[in-house]
């Protein structure tokens, strides 16, 4: 695991470039929300490499129900790789300290759980403090569901008229495609991402997503291994910030998560992209719950990562991930 983060933090620091100045908005001819096809709309320019290099990567709310958290912390130590339990002692719990990325245990007594839901959460824990790599989408390079998506760190958004799509890539590549305007329909076929229809609100792109896919390895929303079921369903809120509408939000951010690529928030000073979520799911939670994730902008170009290409855990028991793969070649 170690080696892992690493080659992560290797990764994150590579990508860093020089920040250009960021577009406010851009004129769209596609329809706008109140359904007046023949008036063009001015919409937020989200259009570009959008990073948040953040293990596990939920911004906690300042109030109210809130994402589930590790109990396992470990010191913040920016720009050194040697920090966790792999090779410092980890925090006594109630002292200051961020997740411990080596030890992913789950706060199971988290008043969102339903108690089934708390049990998977106990159990991942004590799997890891047992020193077990439990499998994950990641890990086992399997498509990331909604919301554990949001561990590839780096994202680009591409707008246009009846549609924006949304590319995540590290360690993976995946694909959402969110139509403009447009209804879930009414016999829905669960997928890997859900089916995730958007429109603009002023400056405000809202994604709505249902229908994730349930029935597949590695069901999770988060590294603790939260489940989810049919119920799942995502409300996304993106929009353009400025430092001091965001500044809460980075504090939680340095507050809970591990920056492996270092504090790249505070500094900023020119537009952060802000995704304020509510997550529900009646099957696994006992109320909806919020976070947010906040993003800065990234490289001009988008880098590909193929998990699948070396299916060896060199990180855990030097066996095979278990990767999708097919019985016999299709050529």
């Amino acid at each position: 695991m170690r080696r892992q983060r690493n080659f992560l933090l290797f990764m994150a620091l590579a990508a860093a470039v020089a920040t250009p100045a960021l577009g406010q908005t851009v004129t769209s001819p596609g329809a706008p929300a109140s359904g007046d096809a023949n008036e063009a709309t001015s919409i937020p320019d989200f259009s570009r490499i959008w990073r948040h290099p953040a293990f596990p990567w939920f911004e906690p709310p300042a109030s109210g129900p809130g994402p589930v958290t590790n109990r396992s912390r470990w010191p913040q130590r920016t720009g050194d790789s040697a920090s966790g339990t792999l090779a410092l002692p980890p925090l006594p719990p109630g002292v200051e300290g961020v997740s411990d990325y080596d030890q992913l245990v789950g706060d199971y007594a988290n008043p969102i759980l339903q108690p089934w839901a708390a049990q998977v959460v106990k159990k991942f824990g004590e799997m890891s403090i047992a020193g077990i790599t439990y499998g994950n989408p990641s890990n086992q390079c399997w498509p990331m569901p909604m919301l554990f998506i949001y561990k590839e760190g780096t994202v680009e958004i591409i707008q246009k008229p009846d549609r924006v799509l949304l590319i995540y890539t590290g360690p993976n590549t995946d694909v959402r495609r969110v139509r403009l305007n447009d209804r879930h329909p009414d016999q829905l076929t669960p997928s890997w991402y859900g089916d995730s229809v958007g429109h603009y609100e002023g400056d405000t792109l809202v994604i709505d997503t249902v229908g994730v896919k349930t029935d597949r390895p590695y069901a999770m929303i988060d590294l603790f291994g939260t489940p989810y079921t049919k119920s799942l369903h995502v409300v996304e809120r993106y929009s353009l910030r400025d430092y001091d509408d965001v500044k809460g939000a980075i504090e939680r951010n340095k507050k809970e998560n591990w920056l492996f690529g270092g504090d790249i928030f505070s500094g900023h000073r020119g537009k952060f992209l802000q995704l304020h979520l509510t997550i529900e799911d009646e099957g696994v939670f006992t109320t909806p719950w919020t976070a947010t994730l906040t993003y800065v902008p990234g490289a001009d170009v988008l880098g590909e990562a193929v998990c699948a290409e070396n299916p060896h855990q060199y990180y855990y028991d030097g066996s095979d991930s278990n990767i999708p793969h097919a019985e016999k070649p299709d050529f």
